[in-house]
C-alpha cells in the first residue's frame, strides 16, 4: 500500500506548546445563571439570534426535534414552558445548526496533513460540511465529488471484495430509528453482520448484565420512578456534565424526601448541589443539595462497596426479621439467593472497605439509612461499564435491588443512563453484530432473503481486523470513530490499512483526516434540519433511556442544498451496491419514511401501530417486562449473581487512570475550552492527581509530565500534560478523552462485553525531559 500523506498525525499527541491555561477553584454547584449565559453565548456565536431562537424553541418540544446530545428522557406530560433542554443541549444545537459551512475552497486551501495538526476542538469548529468530498489515492487534499460518483466508488469497492466480511460498518448513536433499521437491513442483505456500534464502547456491559439477571438489556425505570423513589444511588455517573437535565429530576426527588447517595471518585459539582436556571431562586443563586452522601470511592471499588452494604443488610435482617429484605419477592421471583447469601456472609468487611476505599463506619451508616427502604433506584453510566469486571459489577447492583424487591414496582429499578441520544434505539432496531434468531427469521419472512447467521465484528474486533488487513473497507454512519475508540495509534494504523474509508458526517472531525487509500466524506442533515424527500416533509423517531419512542422533526432551513439524510444515503447506497439483486424496495423507503415504520412494525417486537403511536404527543413506551415485574430469563426468574470483588492493584510507581469528559464536551465533540465546574479553562492536556501522589513523585502544580502505559509489554505514551491537584482518591488520576485514548490498550477489554477498559488504565507519570 502506498503511503498517504494524511497519515502523519493521528491525534496531535505531541503539541509544541500549551494553550493559555487559567485555573480557578472547582465549583460546588451545577447550572445556575451561568448555564443560561453560556448557552446564549454558544448559540449567538454559531448563528443569528432568529435562527437560534427558532431552534431552541423546538428543542425537545412535543412537536419539535429530539436533542442530538444525551438520551435523557423528556417528561411525559410536564415539559417546561421555558426551555426543555440544558446547557449541553444548547451547545449541541450551536454545533449542528451553525451557519458556518466549509466548501471545496476550504479543502483546496488546507491539506489533510495541515488539518490533522490541529487539535480536536479546532477541527470541529471548522464548520458544517457543505457537499460530498473525496480524497483520491496519494491525494493531499479533499476534492469535490458528486453524490452519484461517490456511491459508484462505494459500490465498486464493496462489490470488489473477496467476501462481504471484509467490509466494516460502524454506527453512531445519533442515527435515527429509521436510518438504523435500514442500515442493518442493507448490511445483512449485503452479506455480513460486521456492524460495530458506539454501544460497544459504552453500555454493552449493562445490556449483557441486565439480560442475564432480569431478562431485558435496558433499564426498568421511568422518570416517574425517580420522583417516587425512597432512595437513589448514583454510581459512576456525572449528571452535571453528562446528563444535566437529570439534575431537575433529582431536585424533584429530593423535594419528595428521597435519599440520594453519590458514588464517584472525583468530587463533581453536579453531584453536590444544583442551582435551577429555570427558577427565580436558581437565577438568584439559591442552591439545592443533590446528594445526602458523597462517597469518593477508589476506582473500580464499586463491587466491594455494594457487597459490604449487602452484608450489613443481612446482619440487619437477622436483627429485624422480615423488615429489611423483601423475603416474599426473593422467594417467589428470584433464583440463586442462597448461593449469593452464603458468598456475601463469607466476606470480610474490613477487606471490602479497604478495596473500595470507603471507611467501614461510613458504609455501615449508608446501609442503615437504606435499611428499611424498599423503593430504590440505582443509576449508573460509564464509571461502571468500562472496566474488565463491569458485567459482574452491574450484576452486583442488581443484587442489591433484588434483596429489596426493588424491581417491577413504582419508585424502584435499574437505570443505566445512556449517553448518545439514540444509542439505545439503534440496538432496538437491530444494530448488533451478534445474531439473534428471531430478528433473522423476521427479516427473511418480511423481505425474502436469508441474512447471514455468523456473528460479525464489534468495534474492537473491527479495529483488530482492519489492523491485520482482514477489514478492507470502513463505512461510518455518523460519529468520530478514531477519537471514540481506544489505542489511538493502533486504530489509526487500522484505518490506514483500508482500501476505502467513508464517513457520513455533519461536521469535520479527526476520523476524516486519518484515512484509507481513498476516503469519502458524505454530508448529512442534523436533527434540527427540515428534511424533504420527493418534496414532502419527513420526520424520524428515537428511543430515550427509559424506552420511550418519540418523533423528531427539524424546523431549520439546511445550510446546504447538497446534503442528504442518513436514510437517503443508506437507500441510495443500497440501490447502487445491490442493484437488481436486492429484495428491498429502497426507493419507496427513501420517498416516504412512514413505509419504513410500517415494516419496522413487522420486524421488531413492540412497535404495533408504529405510525399512529409515534405521532402521539409524548410518543409511546416500548414493552418492558422487568418494569412489570416479569423476567424473561431462561428460568423466568430474576437471578442473583455471585462475584468476587477483585479490584485493581498497582505498583508503587503506578496510578489508575480514568478518562473523563470536560464540561465543555459531549462524547468526542469539544464545544469549548472551559471545564468551569473543575476550574480548568483554555487547556485540555491536564492530569488530575491526588496531592499525596504528586508528593511521592516530586511533582508540583502545573509540572509538565508524560504519561505511559505498558500493558502487554507495549509502550504507549501521551506527552506533555500539566499536573493539577484535585480531590480524587490516592493511586487514582483522571484525564480527558480523546487526548489519552492513546493509552487505552486495544486488547484490554471487559470480560464478556469486549468494551475498552477506559476507566481502568494503569499508567506511570514521569516528568517531561524536554
Amino acid at each position: 500500500m502506498s503511503e498517504n500523506k494524511s497519515h502523519h498525525n493521528p491525534n496531535a499527541e505531541n503539541p509544541a506548546t500549551f494553550t493559555d491555561l487559567k485555573l480557578s477553584e472547582p465549583e460546588t454547584y451545577a447550572a445556575g445563571k451561568e448555564a443560561v449565559l453560556v448557552s446564549a453565548e454558544h448559540i449567538l456565536k454559531a448563528m443569528n439570534p432568529v435562527r437560534g431562537f427558532k431552534a431552541l424553541n423546538q428543542l425537545n418540544a412535543y412537536d419539535g426535534f429530539d436533542c442530538p446530545s444525551c438520551a435523557w428522557p423528556d417528561p411525559d406530560d410536564d415539559r417546561s414552558a421555558v426551555a426543555e433542554y440544558c446547557e449541553n443541549g444548547a451547545k449541541a444545537i450551536s454545533e449542528e445548526a451553525t451557519t458556518k459551512v466549509i466548501w471545496e475552497d476550504f479543502f483546496a486551501l488546507h491539506s489533510v496533513e495541515q488539518l490533522s495538526k490541529l487539535d480536536d476542538y479546532h477541527i470541529g469548529k471548522s464548520g458544517r460540511i457543505g457537499r460530498p468530498m473525496y480524497l483520491p489515492e496519494n491525494g493531499t487534499h479533499y476534492e469535490p465529488i458528486s453524490w452519484e460518483n461517490a456511491f459508484k466508488i462505494i459500490a465498486e469497492k464493496l462489490n470488489g471484495l473477496n467476501s462481504p466480511d471484509e467490509a466494516i460498518f460502524y454506527n453512531s448513536g445519533r442515527t435515527s430509528n429509521e436510518a438504523a433499521f435500514l442500515y442493518q437491513l442493507f448490511i445483512r442483505e449485503f452479506g455480513t453482520n460486521n456492524m460495530a456500534d458506539c454501544n460497544n464502547l459504552c453500555h454493552r456491559s449493562s445490556a449483557i448484565a441486565l439480560e442475564d439477571t432480569v431478562g431485558i438489556g435496558k433499564g426498568s425505570t421511568t422518570l416517574q420512578d425517580l420522583y417516587e423513589a425512597e432512595a437513589i444511588i448514583i454510581i459512576g455517573q456525572n449528571p452535571g456534565t453528562n446528563h444535566p437535565r437529570m439534575l431537575s429530576a433529582l431536585k424533584k426527588a429530593r423535594e419528595n424526601d428521597a435519599l440520594i447517595i453519590a458514588v464517584n471518585p472525583l468530587k463533581e459539582a453536579g453531584l453536590q448541589n444544583f442551582t435551577d436556571p429555570q427558577s427565580i431562586a436558581g437565577i438568584l443563586g439559591r442552591e439545592v443539595t443533590i446528594s445526602n452522601y458523597y462517597l469518593q470511592i477508589r476506582v473500580n471499588g464499586d463491587m466491594a462497596l455494594m457487597q459490604a452494604i449487602a452484608k450489613f443488610w443481612f446482619q440487619f435482617e437477622d436483627e429485624n426479621p422480615g423488615q429489611v429484605l423483601d423475603q416474599k419477592f426473593i422467594t417467589e421471583e428470584t433464583a440463586g439467593f442462597e448461593a449469593f447469601k452464603k458468598h456475601i456472609i463469607e466476606q470480610d468487611l474490613d477487606i471490602l472497605s479497604k478495596k473500595c476505599g470507603i471507611p467501614l463506619d461510613k458504609i455501615k451508616e449508608i446501609a442503615e439509612k437504606l435499611k428499611f427502604k424498599n423503593k430504590i433506584v440505582i443509576c449508573w453510566a460509564m464509571g461502571l461499564t468500562q472496566h474488565k469486571n463491569s458485567i459482574n459489577t452491574i450484576k452486583e447492583a442488581v443484587n442489591l435491588l433484588l434483596m429489596k424487591g426493588s424491581i417491577g414496582k413504582p419508585g424502584a429499578g435499574t437505570f443505566p443512563v445512556r449517553g448518545h441520544s439514540n444509542v439505545q434505539g439503534n440496538t432496538t432496531m437491530g444494530i448488533n453484530e451478534k445474531t439473534e434468531d428471531w430478528l433473522l427469521e423476521n427479516i427473511e419472512k418480511v423481505y425474502g432473503f436469508v441474512p447471514p447467521k455468523k456473528d460479525g465484528f464489534d468495534a474492537v474486533d473491527s479495529i483488530t481486523a482492519m489492523h491485520k488487513g482482514d477489514g478492507k473497507i470502513f463505512f461510518g454512519l455518523g460519529g468520530n470513530f478514531l477519537s471514540a475508540t481506544s489505542d489511538t495509534k493502533y486504530t489509526a494504523k487500522a484505518l490506514q490499512n483500508c482500501e476505502l474509508t467513508v464517513h457520513v458526517s455533519t461536521k469535520l472531525n479527526r476520523s476524516h483526516l486519518v484515512t484509507g487509500k481513498e476516503a469519502l466524506i458524505l454530508p448529512t442533515y442534523g436533527r434540527s434540519d427540515i428534511v424533504l424527500e420527493n418534496g414532502k416533509p419527513q420526520f424520524i423517531s428515537t428511543e430515550n433511556s427509559t424506552g420511550v419512542i418519540q418523533n423528531s422533526k427539524g424546523n431549520l432551513e439546511p445550510v446546504s442544498k447538497q446534503l442528504l439524510s442518513e436514510t437517503a444515503i443508506v437507500c441510495q447506497m443500497a440501490l447502487e451496491v445491490l442493484g437488481d439483486k436486492t429484495k428491498v424496495n429502497w426507493k419507496s423507503y427513501n420517498e416516504n419514511y412512514d413505509l419504513i415504520r410500517d415494516d419496522i412494525e413487522k420486524v421488531i417486537p413492540g412497535f404495533d401501530n408504529y405510525n399512529e403511536r409515534v405521532r402521539l404527543k409524548a410518543g409511546f413506551y416500548l414493552p418492558n417486562a422487568a418494569r412489570e415485574g416479569k423476567f424473561n430469563t431462561e428460568n423466568s426468574k430474576a437471578n442473583f449473581s455471585v462475584s468476587v470483588a477483585d479490584t485493581l492493584e498497582v505498583k508503587e510507581n503506578e496510578l489508575i487512570m480514568i478518562t473523563i469528559r470536560s464540561h465543555d464536551q459531549f462524547n468526542t465533540t469539544i464545544y469549548g475550552m472551559n471545564d468551569r465546574y473543575r476550574g480548568i479553562k483554555d487547556e485540555r492536556r491536564v492530569i488530575f492527581m491526588n496531592e499525596k501522589d504528586m508528593a511521592k513523585r516530586g511533582l508540583k502544580k502545573l509540572d509538565v509530565v508524560d504519561l505511559f502505559n505498558y500493558y502487554g509489554n507495549v509502550e504507549r505514551v501521551a506527552r506533555k500534560f500539566l499536573v493539577i491537584p484535585y480531590s480524587i482518591p490516592e493511586e487514582c488520576c483522571a484525564t480527558y478523552f480523546p487526548e489519552t485514548n492513546v493509552l487505552v490498550p486495544i486488547n484490554s477489554v471487559g470480560d464478556g462485553s469486549n468494551t475498552p477498559t477506559s476507566k481502568s488504565v494503569i499508567i506511570e507519570v514521569k516528568k517531561s525531559v524536554d
